[in-house]
């Protein structure tokens, strides 16, 4: 049975753009790849988890997947999610790096407060923080249509 993600791997179309917004934008540390690797990439560490950048071999425009459009705002979208100690401070990093907030920053209902991005291709990331304060008034969440 799985004990835990160890790892998130992500089509990119630009490997140096998202090297910058892992790196600088969202403060990952860059980790080596195994030198037999034959293509594209960078490999990114927080914690005891990963997200490794796999550049598109080929102009398919597969990079970022699905568009959730509007619903993203809600976080009704396909994501990554990761935790932070402060919030504020991972959101000036982001605007600090030209990151547009798409949701949030907004309580989740227990006791998280969260933010909803995208990154270069366009997948949905989110950053959020266990705050331990009673959301019993959060607003109701539902799907944009």
């Amino acid at each position: 049975m799985p004990t835990r993600i160890q790892h998130c791997g992500l089509l990119v179309g630009d490997l140096g753009r998202s090297r910058r917004f892992y790196g600088e934008a969202l403060g990952l540390e860059e980790v080596p790849r195994p030198p037999n690797f034959t293509f594209a990439g960078a490999w990114f560490r927080f914690g005891e988890s990963e997200i490794h950048l796999l550049l598109e071999r080929d102009t398919t425009g597969r990079a970022g997947g699905f568009d959730p459009g509007s619903s993203v705002a809600q976080g009704l979208a396909t994501h990554l999610a990761l935790e932070v100690d402060d919030l504020s401070v991972a959101c000036a990093r982001l605007e600090e790096n030209g990151v547009a907030i798409a949701g949030g920053p907004m309580p989740r209902g227990d006791g998280v407060d969260q933010v909803f991005f995208r990154d270069p291709d366009g997948y949905v990331l989110e950053l959020f923080e266990h705050t331990g304060e009673d959301q019993g008034d959060a607003p109701e969440r539902a799907p944009v249509r």
